[in-house]
């Protein structure tokens, strides 16, 4: 056994209805169990292949809000997680969390306007921090540097979509640090960026399938590699053919 807080994702499949769309998820059919054993997970995979709401069914299995923020996040502005979150089920370690973060990058606007209103203190005067008041980017930051502490676990879905090709390295280098002093990531993304975190593991839900793959062998990687020494020709190609 490995020392993280999340060991494996198991699915009851008894508890989604026969008529769900759920059961049309190729890369999740038949998937009854899956193992972690890195501090830092990628989901990766096109779109509609099931990775964001596996992992937010992850998250609502392990005690957060499903629009986001910590376990203590009681609010709802609209019911849209799956049938999966009440199927999924956790396989824990023996080790305890200390804190936890789910951030997904569609609702991050209503987590930030929670968190501004949990940040007042008794006599209705905001701490300095305001949220709406930066950025996308630099709130998001702003929240990883409140919230994210070693021993913690971290659920974020592409938190890519808030970041400048920059900030994402300063989020990898967050990442990196937290998970060398015992802090536990899972994280669907499409940044080759963020992908190339050294020992990470990255699970692929493309090909109808879940399973492992390389940095290199990541679409991610690929298009972007493929664009960035090819960019004149793969242009003139696509722009021709339209």
């Amino acid at each position: 056994m490995n020392d993280l807080f999340i060991q494996k994702i198991m699915i009851d499949w008894a508890q989604v209805s026969r008529g769900s769309y759920l059961h049309d998820i190729e890369a999740l059919q038949g998937i009854e169990a899956l193992e972690l054993t890195c501090p830092v997970t990628f989901f990766v995979g096109e779109n509609g292949t099931g990775k964001s709401t596996l992992l937010e069914a992850i998250a609502v299995a392990c005690g957060f809000n499903p629009e986001g923020g910590t376990k203590n996040y009681s609010f709802s502005t609209y019911d849209s997680h799956s049938e999966l979150c009440g199927a999924v089920k956790i396989g824990k370690g023996y080790r305890k969390m200390r804190w936890g973060y789910f951030l997904r990058a569609e609702s991050f606007y209503n987590v930030a306007t929670k968190e501004e209103e949990y940040a007042r203190d008794p006599f209705g005067c905001a701490v300095p921090e305001e949220l709406h008041r930066k950025s996308h980017g630099e709130s998001f930051l702003a929240v990883v540097q409140r919230h994210f502490r070693p021993d913690g676990l971290y659920i974020l879905d592409e938190p890519e979509a808030a970041l400048s090709p920059q900030r994402q390295l300063t989020l990898l280098m967050e990442i990196y640090r937290l998970a060398q002093r015992g802090a536990q990531f899972i994280i669907a993304s499409h940044s080759p960026i963020l992908l190339g975190i050294p020992g990470g593991e990255i699970w692929s839900f493309d090909e109808g399938w879940i399973h492992p793959v390389s940095y290199t062998e990541t679409e991610s990687y690929q298009v972007t590699e493929l664009f960035i020494n090819n960019r004149e020709y793969l242009l003139e190609r696509l722009l021709r053919s339209g």
